[in-house]
């Protein structure tokens, strides 16, 4: 029967779910089939029949009881028995007649079970028919109770029965807490303990790691009880019947698990022989997945290939059958093969067969090999063969590989040779090696060089080790080149030639290793191809001797051509010498180095294409000093000549020549080693680099010049050598000949220039008149400049006069652009500047403020941020500048922010109105309806838990905005609630099941209790209730009226009937029970109080009467002494406060509630406007509302006063303005640019070679030189100025500096200099007081003179009417004559008096002349003019009233010149002082300056010597690894 159990139970049902993944045995009670493995420490009667008593029994004489479990329980036999058996359960409708019970008094009482194999288990649930224990824990065991651990502790009083255990709440699923849910009196019978070993609230990753296993696997479960409830009785008391009242009792017990297979089953077998019962859970697995083992924890024989695993969901990870070929039926698990595999494979094979060996069996045993003809799996696979190894070549005694194996470099059968030995016998030496024999590498190398050796087949003969040379290499080992060859190499030749060059070397031998041939002198190079640095291979035509250097008749002129810029000219130095026919030129033949044949040759042009040019030469020759001439004689064709280019003599040798670079005309001394041609500097001819190319000028370092000739001014494109002058054609100017000369423009015809007398210079492309005078300006200085004017009608005689407005140019108080004279009038009109108004400019203009008419007053624009309208004048406060009508919703001082109600960027006219949510913003900063925001970002004043720059949504777990008083927290329940959010209307949270209520702390709908605990179903009778839902706290139904019970299911107090038909009693029941009720509630007072008589005594009850009966009497003694009236005056004091604050309640309540009327009033407008009549309502309104703001508007623009006809006149009257402004500025645009073209002209016509020999010191007038100059360019193209024996402005300083430091008494002197010169700086100042006097007073006889100039312009303008009408000429001479005898308005007394009162307040301005010595001369001028002036005014009054009018205007300008003079000396001798300080404080910084720079230059000397030091070692290294690399080419 053993055998046929097993049997079953390895015999999985494959058609389960267990080929689809884990799968696991049904759940079931594991009590069933096991109550002989359940046992208790104590169980009553077990020796003899134990007498107990029911605490909670009621009925009399049958309370006590007796039990008898010496036998098993049998309903009729054995009623009484109450053993351990009795608590499985059975399913019995006796469910309450049996259970188990302890002894009386026992409190240390344990219940344990113990399985057979390992389970797992789920839940255990008891239920007691006695008081539940006080104190209890539960404990599991999963080695058969060797040793034991604690699931929970249950405790009435946690802190007093278990101390040391926490009390909870459980937080991870394995914690050991204490609970006391389960351990209270209540219910004294049928009460519950539930535990379940993995709480369902947390989440389960991985149900196979040792944390879960350790709770859920068990071999034994064990219950112990260690106190019982006593209800204050001492079990100790030995008092009959103490004892007999307090037990334990348990009418069942479940525990819940199953069969523990890790996933690899789902059904199981009982165990060994035990025979199983219906609903019993057995603990054999039946294993699937190749797994075996009472709970399938291992694999099956020879499925040991991968290590035991549990199965996990989708993956079965089912054991793997071992790979033995056939030649083994055992095998084993080897963990560290599995890992080295890469966890692949780790099943080895035991005991392989068939001369095989290795984890698989794969390999054939020593001295066996592998047929290549069979299968792995034959038996055969492995035979025993002569492996037939040559002794002298092989190892290991002759042993051979047993297998063919590629990547291990097995061949079967090939046998273990030595190093240098190869073959499948190991019988011949392997290439590169010779001579087998009996060493212990077989066989020795060959010593053949690489390089030389033949690269196909062996390298040396197998016998002798002789090499196998190339065709060019030579020795036994290849090792050697041949002669006149060298560097052995991987050619295939394997040396090169030495291929010395013929005429630079000696031989043709060269080294064997380099290659260096033997070079001749100044040669160098591998092959003595190259010349050292500074020598060069001279040319065929090496000498060469130009025509235009030749001697030759006048007739033969020289034509020079100017280099070509894109191409290399076809000829040789500057041009050609144009001969004409039958001409002679003699060339001076010298510098030859020896004398020999040489080959001469002429290079010519013709002057017509396609003739015929005979030359007859003639060579005379002087021996003696080596000098030759040689005549060449043109005749042929009438051509008309030749253009004869040079005359070179062609060399029949190869020579050496050095190197000679002109050190300015070159850039470096190194020179073309083939021709010799050096390296030459921009606009350089020549081999070396020494004579400027056509066309250029002043040889020097950076370079010739290009003479830049204008082809327009000049005869032809070449100037001076020296000085670069360009031959200029008549009118011409300048060296390049590009300019008029001065005072004359229109180059290239050039005419003088016309400025109206009042200037000489003029722009010299466009005539414009250049520095015009007296405050003139024009192309011609034909009209005034601006702030400047003059009577039009005068013509341009007429002077320039300031414009005063108010105070004319220079005052400091001048606010107009310009002004003009009408005509007619006379009058002087000013044209005020942007932000002035006024016959004189004298007043601000709208939206501008200050106070121009004092000293340095200025107007400035209101800062209003361009919040006002700049043409009203109440837009700005005119002396403040304060912003007083803001616009665009914009407040302040300066108009900078918002007005309230509004929020956003004042600056750029962006206020918005504050869109604030009425029922979501604080009403404090509201007012009818529009609520203040913050002015910048509009964020509205929201209320306690609103958010949103709107105030219009409540914030994050908040609810009910419309409560108006800000939103709510949901306080939903953080475990029994999804999320911490609710709905914004009701507030309802998202419950997880099992939970209801708003904030999920409640049992859901229809159920009762605590959630934390147990959630019961409300068990309602519906015929008696209100609403299905119960009494979330007590599960108490909710009765209609005149139904009662805790489920509504009887009659209620006062009602009779059969429920559901419950009629109402008699109307006399009413008024009985109300009597009954009075009386039961009297007597139990009546009661309660004998009770408290019996512990306190008889005065007790009474005391508080006594009490109350003394404050009364208290109260009306204190009534009786005090005055009433006051009593009743301080009471209605108290009663005019209350109501007060009653009132003040109601007034604010009433505002509350006219805030929400007019929220709710708002609501309904929107209501009102969701429907279609509301709306149409609503848009009649808002069409009326329209229309009227219609009428307002068409008002305000086509009325006559509206703001948009003004807008219109404003706007053309600034067009106007701006196109007499844009005119204005186009002229003096005009202006601006000639006076630029002018001083351009200047600085192009100046000569700067005396400024260039001042600053860079050199010979004047000859170009750059050694010291440069202005616009010269040094070798590396910075500029050239100064240097080694240059007198310049720089070496002065130097030797100012060194008399500086040599003399202390000067530096002394100067010191006292400056000492005086601050004096005078301080009588300067006062000095400066007395001219502003000066000025004043001579402002003051300007005006004097311009009334008097003023009257007589009337006179002659009405002499003038008077002469052109029609008067006989007696009325022409009494009116003259009358005239004669006039005396002028400033006669010449009142002009010297003006004068006297000049040079009186000049003479205050002494102490400036004592500031220095130019002053003095300035003065004297000054003084010379007034004298003149004087002189001028004398000899030009004449009776003619035309000459009278402009000697009074001439005498006005001189005052004011007078001024301007004064203050101009002032000017400069306050400049000098400035100049004088400026440069002693430079002579100090350059005397500092240069001791830095002397230690500079001296430690750049020594950094200089050593880099020159570390050059020419460099230097000498490149060149020898130059010379040792080019012999490798």
């Amino acid at each position: 029967m053993s055998i046929a159990l097993h049997t079953l139970a390895q015999s999985p049902d494959h058609n389960d779910k267990c080929a689809e993944g884990s799968c696991y045995p049904a759940t079931g009670d594991l009590l069933i089939g096991r109550a002989h493995r359940l046992t208790a420490s104590s169980t009553c009667g077990l020796d003899r029949p134990e007498r107990f008593c029911i605490v909670s029994h009621l009925q009399e004489g049958a309370d006590c009881f007796q039990c008898n479990s010496r036998r098993m329980y049998n309903e009729l036999s054995n009623p009484n028995s109450h053993t351990i058996e009795n608590v499985v359960t059975t399913f019995a409708p006796n469910r309450l007649k049996t259970w188990w019970q302890s002894e009386n008094g026992v409190e240390n009482v344990t219940i344990q079970l113990d399985l057979e194999a390992e389970f797992h288990f789920t839940h255990l649930i008891m239920t007691f028919k006695t008081f539940r224990p006080a104190a209890m824990l539960i404990e599991r065991s999963a080695d058969y109770g060797r040793s034991w651990q604690v699931y929970r502790y249950y405790a009435f009083h946690c802190a007093e029965s278990y101390p040391h255990v926490p009390q909870g709440p459980i937080r991870k699923v394995d914690d050991v807490i204490c609970d006391s849910r389960y351990s209270g009196i209540e219910p004294s019978t049928e009460g519950e303990v539930i535990f379940r070993a993995l709480d369902p609230v947390f989440k389960i990753p991985d149900p196979y790691s040792p944390r879960i296993q350790n709770l859920l696997k068990i071999t034994n479960l064990r219950i112990r009880m260690e106190k019982l409830h006593t209800l204050g009785d001492d079990l100790f008391d030995d008092r009959e019947g103490v004892k007999e009242k307090y037990y334990y009792a348990l009418y069942d017990m479940v525990v819940r698990g199953n069969c523990f297979c890790y996933g690899h089953a789902s059904k199981c077998a009982p165990v060994g022989n035990e025979a199983g019962v219906e609903g019993m859970v057995h603990g054999h697995c039946m294993c699937n997945h190749h797994t075996t083992g009472l709970n399938c924890e291992e694999c099956e024989d020879f499925y040991q290939d991968l290590p035991w695993r549990p199965a996990v969901g989708r993956e079965t990870n089912a054991c793997k059958r071992c790979e033995c070929n056939h030649h083994s039926n055992s095998c084993h698990f080897d963990m560290a093969v599995f890992l080295s595999s890469g966890n692949r494979s780790g099943g080895v094979c035991d005991d392989c067969q068939h001369n095989t060996e290795g984890q698989w069996c794969e390999n054939c045993k020593p001295f066996h090999y592998r047929h290549p003809g069979r299968s792995i799996r034959d038996p055969r696979i492995c035979e025993r063969k002569s492996c037939d190894c040559d002794p002298l070549g092989s190892l290991n005694g002759g042993l051979c590989d047993s297998a063919t194996d590629v990547l291990r470099d097995m061949i079967a059968g090939q046998c273990r040779c030595k190093a240098n030995v190869e073959g499948q016998r190991c019988d011949h030496c392997k290439k590169g090696h010779y001579g087998l024999s009996d060493d212990p590498l077989g066989c020795l190398s060959c010593s053949c060089n690489p390089l030389g050796t033949l690269p196909a087949g062996r390298p040396c003969d197998i016998q002798t080790g002789s090499c196998y040379c190339k065709r060019l290499v030579t020795g036994r080992n290849c090792d050697q080149c041949l002669p006149q060859h060298w560097g052995l190499s991987n050619d295939m030749d394997g040396c090169r030639p030495c291929d010395c060059d013929v005429g630079g070397a000696l031989n043709n031998n060269c080294s064997r290793e380099t290659g260096q041939c033997a070079c001749k002198e100044h040669m160098f190079g591998r092959r003595c191809d190259q010349v050292h640095s500074g020598y060069y291979f001279a040319a065929l035509d090496h000498y060469i001797y130009e025509a235009e250097d030749a001697s030759f008749g006048p007739v033969i002129k020289v034509l020079q051509r100017p280099s070509p810029l894109d191409r290399k000219p076809t000829w040789t130095g500057k041009g050609f010498a144009n001969v004409p026919e039958g001409e002679t030129l003699r060339f001076n033949i010298y510098s030859l180095p020896r004398s020999m044949e040489y080959n001469l040759m002429i290079r010519y042009e013709p002057l017509v294409i396609n003739t015929h040019t005979i030359f007859n030469l003639k060579l005379i020759c002087y021996t003696g000093s080596m000098h030759e001439e040689t005549h060449v004689f043109v005749f042929g064709d009438a051509s008309g000549g030749v253009l004869l280019n040079n005359c070179p003599l062609s060399l029949n040798y190869l020579s050496l020549a050095e190197c000679k670079c002109d050190p300015q005309g070159s850039l470096s001394t190194v020179c073309d080693n083939n021709g010799g041609q050096c390296q030459c500097r921009p606009n350089i001819l020549g081999r070396n680099c020494d004579t400027c190319a056509p066309a250029t000028y002043l040889f020097g370092p950076s370079g010739c010049r290009p003479c830049d000739c204008n082809p327009l001014g000049s005869q032809n494109s070449f100037c001076h050598p020296t000085t670069g002058q360009c031959l200029c054609v008549p009118g011409a100017y300048g060296r390049q000949c590009d300019n008029c000369k001065p005072n004359h423009w229109g180059f290239p015809q050039c005419q003088p220039c016309f400025c109206n007398g009042n200037s000489e210079q003029c722009h010299p492309v466009t005539g414009g008149c250049l520095n015009c005078r007296g405050h003139t300006t024009g192309n011609n200085c034909e009209r005034c400049e601006s702030g400047y004017h003059r009577n039009t009608l005068l013509g341009s005689s007429e002077p320039c006069r300031p414009c005063m407005c108010p105070n004319g140019p220079g005052s400091g108080m001048q606010f107009a652009e310009n002004c003009y004279q009408i005509p007619n009038s006379f009058q002087m009109v000013c044209v005020c500047s942007s932000g002035y108004k006024g016959p004189k400019c004298e007043e601000c203009a709208s939206g501008y403020y200050g106070n121009p008419q004092v000293p340095g007053g200025r107007c400035h624009p209101c800062q209003c941020n361009r919040n006002i309208n700049m043409q009203d004048p109440e837009s700005c406060d005119a002396r403040t500048g304060a912003c007083l009508k803001c616009l665009f919703h914009t407040d302040g001082n300066a108009c900078q922010y918002c007005s309230r109600g509004y929020y956003g960027d004042a600056h750029t006219q962006n206020c918005r109105r504050c869109m604030c949510h009425l029922v979501g913003s604080s009403r404090q900063g509201c007012v009818d309806g529009l609520c203040e925001c913050d002015r910048a970002s509009g964020q509205c004043p929201c209320l306690p838990g609103v958010v949103g720059q709107h105030c219009d949504r409540c914030a994050p777990n908040t609810w009910n905005i419309n409560s108006g008083k800000g939103c709510q927290p949901c306080q939903c329940h953080p475990e029994h609630s999804y999320t911490s959010t609710c709905d914004l209307v009701t507030g309802q949270c998202s419950c997880k099941p099992g939970f209801g209520g708003r904030t999920c702390e409640e049992c859901r709908d229809l159920f009762w209790g605590n959630p934390e605990v147990q959630c019961h179903a409300c068990d309602c009778d519906p015929r008696g209730i209100a609403t299905q839902q119960c009494n979330k706290m007590t599960g108490e139904c909710v009765c209609v009226e005149g139904v009662s019970g805790r489920r509504c299911d009887s009659c209620g107090h006062g009602y009779v009937g059969i429920f559901p038909d419950c009629e109402a009693c008699h109307l006399c029941f009413r008024e009985w029970d109300v009597n009954v009720g009075e009386l039961t509630n009297h007597t139990q007072r009546l009661v309660d109080t004998v009770e408290e008589i019996k512990e306190t005594g008889v005065a007790t009850p009474y005391k508080d009467i006594i009490s109350s009966l003394d404050d009364e009497t208290r109260q009306l003694r204190q009534i009786l002494e005090d005055d009433k009236v006051q009593q009743t005056l301080t009471h209605m004091q108290r009663m005019l406060q209350q109501a007060k604050c009653n009132i003040k309640s109601l007034t604010e309540e009433a505002q509350n509630l006219q805030e929400i009327s007019s929220d709710k009033q708002q609501h309904v407008l929107n209501i009102k406007h969701s429907d279609p009549r509301g709306a149409a309502d609503s848009i009649r309104e808002y069409y009326k509302e329209s229309g009227e703001a219609e009428f307002r508007v068409n008002k305000a623009v086509s009325g006559p006063e509206s703001t948009v006809k003004e807008s219109a006149q404003i706007r053309k009257a600034a067009e106007a303005k701006l196109d007499s402004t844009e005119k204005e500025f186009n002229l003096k645009h005009q202006l601006h640019l000639q006076r630029l073209d002018k001083i351009g002209s200047e600085l192009d016509s100046t000569d700067l070679s005396r400024l260039s020999h001042q600053v860079c010191g050199g010979a004047s007038g000859l170009g750059c030189g050694t010291c440069g100059g202005l616009g010269c360019v040094s070798e590396d193209g910075t500029s050239q100025c100064g240097g080694e024996g240059c007198e310049t402005i720089v070496t002065r300083s130097q030797n100012a500096l060194n008399e500086v430091k040599n003399s202390d008494q000067e530096v002394l002197h100067a010191l006292r200099e400056v000492d005086k010169l601050n004096k005078m700086v301080r009588r300067a100042d006062e000095a400066k007081l007395n001219a502003q006097d000066v000025l004043l007073r001579a402002n003051q006889s300007k005006a004097r003179v311009e009334q008097t100039n003023e009257e007589l312009r009337d006179l002659i303008q009405q002499i003038r009417d008077f002469l052109t009408n029609e008067t006989d000429l007696k009325r022409i001479e009494e009116v003259a004559d009358e005239v004669m005898k006039l005396s002028l308005p400033v006669s010449r007394g009142a002009l010297k008096n003006v004068t006297t009162e000049i040079h009186q307040h000049l003479a205050r301005l002494t102490q400036v002349d004592d500031i220095l010595i130019q002053t003095a001369e300035s003065a004297h001028t000054a003084e010379r003019l007034l004298q003149q002036a004087q002189a001028e005014i004398d000899s030009l009054v004449q009776p003619k009233y035309e000459l009278a009018s402009g000697l009074i205007d001439q005498k006005a300008a001189g005052v004011v010149d007078a001024r301007q003079k004064a203050e101009k000396l002032r000017q400069e001798a306050k400049d000098l002082l400035i100049d004088a300080t400026s440069k002693l404080q430079r002579l100090r910084e350059l005397e500092r300056s240069f001791v830095e720079n002397q230690h500079i230059l001296v430690e750049k000397a020594q950094e200089l010597d050593g880099l020159e030091s570390e050059v020419r070692d460099v230097l000498q290294e490149l060149s020898q690894k130059i010379t040792i690399y080019s012999t490798c080419a």
